[in-house]
């Protein structure tokens, strides 16, 4: 049974951990883009993540991170004190990677659908 556990951790983790690489590396680009041409507003910070999820593809992420929190939470056991609190840090940020792709695409909707 641990060893069922141990695969579920490195599984979980690699799903929750893997889209946080280009995540950084798009945003640290979308930031320096703003700033070398002082573009201001929701419209800068859009355009940016808009090209930075349809490159990494928002499917892969949305499955990607239930899978992991559901193999990470499958993981969690008592006795493996570190396991669990390195579980509960990747299950953290697998929540917050999919609030963060939801409010791209409630943002996407609103701007589509909205006109100020």
């Amino acid at each position: 049974m641990d060893e069922i556990n141990r695969k579920r951790l490195r599984w979980g983790a690699l799903l929750v951990w893997c889209p946080w690489i280009p995540v950084a590396i798009g945003l640290a680009m979308t930031l320096r883009g703003i700033a070398k041409h002082k573009a201001t507003g929701i419209n800068a910070i859009a355009g940016g993540l808009t090209e930075l999820f349809v490159v990494w593809g928002i499917g892969a992420i949305l499955i990607g991170q239930v899978t992991a929190i559901i193999l990470l939470s499958r993981s969690l056991s008592a006795g493996h004190w570190v396991r669990n609190v390195f579980s509960f840090v990747s299950i953290g940020l697998g929540l917050l990677m999919l609030l963060l792709v939801g409010l791209f695409l409630w943002l996407s909707w609103f701007q589509d659908h909205h006109s100020f």
